[in-house]
């Protein structure tokens, strides 16, 4: 498999409440990390979007001391530049930044449907009589990102759905959002050490790679990339 510029999106975003509280969820960012450092081990120039997550971003391995210049030079260009995001106005301004330089876009993060709205700039005070928070809809990311998208630029979605209904469901967004691919999950996936997830392809094709470990399955999902380029050109 030839190197491609590959975007990673991981980790929930976190919508600000007042001044102190916020709305997030409980995305550990595990799988979109493991992807990345797949990313990076198959030979791909990977930037990783990395929301608020417990414990430190990745980094590329340092190169070795005794490398040659020439062995230096190819691990710089797969080296991993991650740029940190909160909200969702903040993943959006980045993404429309850094996608048109990619191949590929692998969206697993867990972005927010909804955001509070205003977001008070001083802290909320406690009072008897309650507190009605007011939500709008954020933006859809994904379809923003897959009506700008080349032709030979490649969008994998991810759908995090009751395990009932599943594939339905990843169907339906997989269409609604334009993308080429989509990672269709069970809601036991957030915050777990496992997945077992089906990854659903142009013209009704449904890979099953079985249950497994994140990090497993990052590996086998980067593997997979030029099966996902193959089965867009035959739709």
């Amino acid at each position: 498999m030839s190197p491609e510029r590959i975007l990673i999106t991981a980790g929930p975003t976190s919508e600000p409440v007042d001044a102190v509280r916020s709305i997030t969820n409980r995305s550990s960012g595990r799988l979109g990390v493991a992807l990345a450092r797949a990313a990076i081990a198959a030979g791909h120039p990977t930037t990783l979007l990395l929301g608020p997550i417990a414990g430190p971003a990745p980094t590329a391995e340092p190169a070795a001391v005794d490398q040659t210049a020439e062995q230096a030079a190819d691990q710089n260009s797969t080296r991993l530049a991650v740029h940190r995001f909160t909200t969702t106005a903040e993943l959006q301004h980045t993404l429309a930044a850094t996608w048109p330089d990619h191949d590929v876009l692998i969206m697993a993060a867990a972005v927010a449907d909804f955001r509070p709205v205003p977001s008070p700039e001083t802290k909320i005070r406690r009072s008897k009589d309650g507190f009605v928070l007011h939500l709008e809809p954020t933006p859809d990311l994904l379809a923003e990102l897959a009506s700008t998208t080349r032709p030979d630029q490649t969008l994998i979605g991810f759908a995090l759905e009751p395990r009932a209904g599943l594939l339905d469901a990843a169907r339906e967004k997989m269409t609604r959002k334009g993308v080429d691919a989509i990672v269709a999950n069970p809601l036991e996936t957030m915050d777990a050490e496992d997945i077992d997830a089906r990854v659903l392809l142009a013209g009704g094709v449904v890979l099953s790679p079985g249950a497994m470990s994140k990090v497993e399955f990052a590996a086998w999902l980067i593997a997979t990339l030029p099966r996902v380029r193959h089965v867009r050109g035959t739709r």
